[in-house]
């Protein structure tokens, strides 16, 4: 059973000013707790049901029963567990490889996905303006089944770093080069920009090239897409582009 303390920790933490204070953050489900685990996060406890138990490594953790996840889980339906990590320091960005860069996102399931995505399509580095949505939200880690725990999201002035960034940067915008038909090269930046403004001006002025996903519906109602979707069509492309042999 949770002491009070635990518990009292597992509330706080649904507040971003105390998972800053503390350096910690909430992972639920079984899968995602794994996840962590094998990535090498440091649990700073480990609340999990009878059937779980038994899928963990040897661990200490808490006993704690259906009905008491169930009070302490922020989800409707909580799955066997929940623990508390700590956050890991980050190092330095290294400018290599494909760097996703998030100009503000505000909604915690277009990041989490995001993460996802990034995982699945092997890209290490995401880079997030400081007023995007905090990557150890609740929600945005559960959204990554998992993922943040092998994407490294840093947080920082965009502007200040592409001031000083060597790489390639291409911003996504509804003016840009056709996507299909921009070559990109193996180590660039691309940028997703706000759900409602999209990239911001000053952002735009730094990089190097825009793109678009070209619509080919002839009907003009949709205005633009939803940026985890965006996200998704770009770095497929791209991955698919650079993972061809050169000739």
């Amino acid at each position: 059973m949770l002491s009070k303390n635990q518990t009292k920790l597992i509330q706080k933490l649904q507040q971003k000013k105390y998972r800053n204070e503390l350096k910690l953050f909430l992972v639920e489900g079984k899968k995602s707790i794994l996840e962590f685990l094998r990535a090498g996060y440091k649990p700073e406890l480990i609340a999990a049901t009878e059937i779980f138990s038994n899928e963990l490594p040897k661990q200490s953790f808490i006993p704690i029963s259906a009905e008491e996840l169930k009070k302490i889980s922020l989800l409707q339906n909580p799955d066997e567990g929940l623990a508390v990590f700590h956050q890991p320091p980050l190092q330095g960005i290294l400018q290599e490889g494909i760097i996703l860069a998030l100009d503000n996102i505000q909604d915690p399931g277009n990041l989490g996905t995001i993460i996802r995505l990034a995982d699945w399509f092997g890209i290490e580095t995401i880079i997030c303006n400081t007023q995007t949505v905090d990557c150890y939200n609740p929600k945005v880690v559960q959204a990554t089944m998992g993922s943040l725990s092998r994407v490294k999201v840093h947080y920082l002035p965009l502007a200040g770093f592409f001031a000083t960034c060597s790489l390639p940067i291409y911003v996504t915008t509804l003016q840009g080069e056709n996507l299909y038909t921009t070559p990109f090269p193996t180590d660039c930046v691309i940028v997703m920009g706000n759900e409602a403004n999209g990239i911001s001006a000053q952002i735009q002025q730094l990089s190097n090239h825009a793109i678009t996903i070209p619509q080919f519906s002839k009907h003009q109602a949709t205005e633009s897409l939803n940026v985890a979707t965006a996200t998704a069509i770009i770095l497929s492309q791209v991955a698919n582009l650079i993972s061809q042999p050169k000739k």
